[in-house]
């Protein structure tokens, strides 16, 4: 049977998430320890968090509370690890590292099934290229949630070089890694990509890098300053603008679907049933086909009730206008949750730094989902999604901020997990930051364009390299001029100082030579995208991730 044939991994991922959570939630209630957070902290690259020596006790990792709590995430992976599992290491590990694999799956789930559809119908209704809408629509909704990080990490001291360290780290990962992993995997398709639009982004992506060495040489920047850096992404947005006019003969190619295996499934007990002419066994096929449809039914019911802890969650608060998951409850009952759930995340960040719940925020969110939830159910058919345009568009916006939400809320939860996972294993906090971090950072990004470019033919791969480097155009750009603007507006529009690290120069270097790698072997490609720009900008990035690792060890001190 189909449900039979298809899905074990499906299913295996399901029902662990269906254990592993209700394992999380029996360990919190019925247990003296905190395993549950109410709320995510921030990250923090303090030694102190990292344990050593007699640190695998219990008792001595209570005595840290405060830094425990530093971890981030919404589940306290440490204390699972050394007082719920205590001495079985091979159970802790085990947990820790099948829930690394579920939250895996669930950011790339969420990204094909919710990000993808409500990408492709926005940039559909609005018109906008494939190389406009990676420019704006991808960027934005990869970006926001660092840029979020970033503002976050302004109101408090000290944090400039550090907010410098995770945007240069993640613009460098998406524009050498992310595209090179693109390149290998889309290679055998034979897919090119629109040379203007290439050189245009790389050539800016390089302008902003250039800019901001010399904000860094300068070691300030007042609050014009930062307000001059930020006017460039506008500039940028209306250049593409201005290229795309002068575009209009780009041709837009379409896949053709793969032939549908169910369908095909479907017609083979015909053509049996065919070739059976005896008259003796016909009731025996019939009472074997009912049979199987009874075992079909039941496995079905079966794999629904596993998929439930899974799906659930996000098909209740992201609006999904697909006409094959066309769901009225289910629409219905997204728009009257998403903004409860939007609240949440925003006060659970407030509450990080340091603020209150606010009632009233909470009260403003129920009231705009309960409108939102009646006007959806007064407006929408029960058999087919809204189709007008000025109908369509909100739903597709909702749809592609709650599908980032979640995007960045599993993201979140991946960082703390590995973050949990290199203290355990007693790894130091400047190799932490350099890999597990910069990694998390960018998992949004990586499993976002990786999903676009797969899935969207030609103009999906066009949208997801566009998409790479207007990234981190816009993390550099916006996020960085946001948070040099607030420092300076906290300190009384004085200067921003920005102590100058060498290493910051290193990286700088190397991310100068991957865009000039990019710049010289694709047009000579003839804008193919393939195994040889794919594997150099990986080696690039492997390089410098060698360099630093070794150095970060004291093995070489350049």
């Amino acid at each position: 049977m189909a449900w039979r044939q298809g899905k074990p991994v499906h299913l295996f991922l399901n029902s662990s998430f269906f254990f592993l959570t209700l394992f999380f939630i029996t360990a919190h209630f019925n247990s003296s320890y905190p395993v549950l957070s109410g709320h995510p902290r921030r990250h923090s690259l303090d030694h102190s968090i990292f344990f050593v020596g007699d640190s695998s006790s219990c008792e001595n990792l209570l005595h840290h509370d405060s830094h425990i709590s530093s971890q981030g995430g919404y589940i306290n992976y440490l204390l699972v690890f050394y007082c719920i599992c205590d001495t079985n290491t091979v159970l802790g590990y085990g947990i820790l590292i099948l829930w690394l694999i579920l939250l895996f799956y669930l950011l790339g789930n969420t990204a094909a099934s919710y990000f993808c559809s409500s990408l492709q119908g926005l940039a559909t209704i609005l018109k906008l290229s494939p190389s406009i809408a990676g420019v704006t629509l991808l960027s934005l909704g990869n970006g926001a949630p660092d840029v979020f990080s970033t503002i976050a990490s302004s109101t408090t001291t000290n944090t400039s070089s550090l907010s410098l360290y995770t945007v240069l780290g993640g613009a460098f990962f998406v524009s050498t890694v992310v595209v090179g992993i693109i390149s290998i995997c889309v290679g055998p398709k034979q897919l090119f990509i629109d040379k203007t639009s290439f050189i245009r982004d790389v050539t800016y992506l390089l302008l902003a890098l250039s800019l901001l060495v010399v904000i860094l040489l300068l070691e300030k920047i007042n609050l014009f300053g930062a307000i001059a850096f930020s006017s460039l992404y506008p500039i940028y947005v209306v250049i593409v603008s201005v290229t795309h006019c002068y575009q209009r003969d780009f041709e837009e190619l379409e896949e053709a679907p793969p032939p549908h295996l169910v369908e095909s499934l479907l017609l083979l007990p015909i053509a049996i049933e065919n070739d059976c002419n005896e008259a003796k066994n016909k009731n025996r096929r019939i009472i074997d086909k009912l049979r199987a449809r009874a075992w079909f039914f039941i496995g079905r019911i079966a794999v629904y009730l596993l998929e439930l802890p899974l799906s659930l969650p996000r098909r209740l608060t992201i609006p999904d206008v697909c006409e094959k998951r066309w769901c009225k409850p289910f629409a219905v009952i997204s728009v009257t949750l998403a903004p409860l759930l939007l609240s949440l995340l925003w006060n659970s960040k407030m509450e990080a730094i340091g603020s209150k719940d606010s009632i009233i925020i909470y009260a403003i969110s129920c009231l705009i989902g309960l409108i939102l939830g009646i006007t959806a159910f007064l407006t929408t058919n029960s058999s087919k999604p809204p189709s007008k345009t000025l109908v369509l568009l909100p739903w597709l916006a909702a749809g592609f901020l709650m599908s980032m939400t979640w995007t960045y809320i599993i993201a979140e939860e991946l960082v703390s997990l590995m973050v949990s996972i290199g203290t355990i294993l007693n790894i130091s906090s400047s190799v932490l930051g350099l890999t597990v971090l910069a990694w998390g950072n960018s998992l949004g990004d990586l499993v976002s364009n990786v999903a676009v470019a797969m899935n969207g033919g030609q103009n999906g791969v066009q949208v997801a390299i566009s998409g790479c480097f207007a990234g981190p155009i816009f993390n550099i750009l916006i996020g960085l001029s946001i948070s040099f603007f607030l420092k300076s507006w906290n300190e009384f529009l004085s200067c921003v100082e920005i102590p100058l690290d060498l290493s910051l120069l290193q990286t700088f270097g190397f991310m100068f030579g991957s865009l000039l790698w990019s710049l010289v072997i694709l047009p000579k490609r003839g804008m193919k995208l393939d195994k040889v720009l794919g594997s150099g900008l990986i080696s690039i990035y492997l390089c410098f991730l060698s360099v630093r690792l070794v150095q970060s060890l004291g093995l070489i001190n350049l």
